[in-house]
């Protein structure tokens, strides 16, 4: 027999400023889904903005540009491009300053994830890496932008063990997502199309669905993108500061002094 479909407990379209769409917050959605913590949907006429040196400590993001180049650079001195469906990944740590410049893009389309990282390396020296288009594992529908699916592998090496995808499904099209036993978690976010999961449509929505190991079964309804992730749940706590998530207030002061340390100095 079919498994029962893995029910929808929370569905948001998320609030937009200006270009942005944050849909996830580690107040909110991220409690429930850490080590995913934030998610923002960025879409823009033109190139967009630009995004000045500001901090992070705590915590790795992934930055996906769907439709132009970022210029990168961190309070390191790295700077770097990463071309349109390449990913940009940045390991915060115990604390770093960065700023990123959209380039060659005639609209703006991206998505920018949070992952809290676990008390063993939320305090780790800062790094960052970035995966070109053709260093991206792409297989028919779906691009892999973090952990492992069917026989691809990210070249990230992250601390925690998820599994990040970007789907494009045609119309009529029917496809299945079964995570790992180990993945609690999982959660959907439809960009484009009219998508089915779980007796339920979603358009522009990000959708949580219940703990467990189940099966997602997606239709499209029209030519649809979305993501869609899962992750062995993170036990620990959240600790929050403006630009930083820790697993406790110990470690958040930790964090927040060392970027206030390096934002000195980059004055100077």
């Amino acid at each position: 027999m079919p498994d029962s479909p893995r029910q929808i407990v929370a569905r948001t379209r998320g609030q937009r400023q200006g270009p942005i769409t944050r849909l996830m917050s580690p107040g909110d959605m991220g409690q429930m889904l850490k080590p995913f913590v934030f998610l923002d949907y960025v879409e823009a006429e033109g190139t967009g903005p630009g995004f000045g040196f500001h901090p992070h400590s705590g915590i790795a993001t992934l930055t996906f540009p769907l439709t132009f180049d970022i210029e990168h650079t961190t309070s390191t001195g790295q700077v770097d491009t990463v071309a349109r469906g390449g990913i940009e990944w940045v390991v915060a740590g115990s604390g770093i300053w960065h700023k990123a410049r959209p380039l060659n893009g005639q609209r703006m389309l991206a998505f920018q994830t949070w992952f809290a990282l676990p008390p063993t390396h939320e305090l780790s020296p800062p790094s960052a890496m970035f995966l070109q288009t053709h260093e991206v594992p792409r297989a028919g529908h779906v691009t892999l932008l973090l952990g492992s699916y069917e026989n691809m592998h990210s070249k990230i090496d992250a601390p925690f063990d998820a599994c990040f995808l970007w789907v494009q499904l045609p119309a009529g099209e029917r496809w299945t997502y079964q995570p790992a036993r180990e993945h609690g978690v999982a959660w959907a976010f439809a960009q484009s199309g009219d998508l089915e999961v779980s007796g339920e449509r979603l358009n522009r929505e990000l959708a949580v669905f219940e703990e467990g190991g189940g099966a997602l079964h997606f239709q499209a309804h029209g030519d649809c993108a979305f993501l869609v992730a899962s992750a062995a749940k993170s036990p620990q706590e959240l600790s929050l500061g403006r630009y930083s998530v820790h697993s406790s207030p110990v470690h958040l002061a930790a964090g927040e002094k060392r970027i206030q340390e390096i934002g000195a100095a980059l004055k100077q």
